[in-house]
């Protein structure tokens, strides 16, 4: 049965400058980790900041996306792949989450979705 919030992700071109206002960034690697019982999925990436006001730098995170519900079952109406994730909402596992995924990898930030 999926849970009543799961929601689609529609996963996105990997290894591809994106520019922001103060520089830009790319996501470099999608990631999937086991978790008590589920898979967890996430988005490694780097964004370098060199166009702000205040100096230049960078930082490399995660963005976690959720559970995953069903991997790249379908794609959308422009041929992206889609798949279902249920966001992580409790605390104690976006602290455990947080603390593999800064095991696993040199990141600075982890965040939610």
């Amino acid at each position: 049965m999926e849970s009543p919030f799961a929601e689609p992700y529609v996963h996105q071109e990997l290894n591809r400058e994106v520019t922001a206002i103060g520089g830009y960034y790319v996501l470099n690697a999608e990631v999937r980790i086991p978790f008590q019982g589920r898979e967890v999925f996430y988005l490694t990436g780097y964004a370098h900041f060199d166009t702000s006001c205040c100096g230049a730098g960078g930082c490399s995170y995660a963005r976690v996306i959720g559970f995953i519900i069903a991997w790249k079952t379908r794609k959308d109406k422009d041929g992206h792949v889609i798949s279902i994730v249920e966001p992580v909402c409790d605390p104690v596992s976006r602290r455990k989450i947080r603390g593999l995924i800064k095991h696993n990898g040199i990141v600075q930030q982890v965040q939610f979705e």
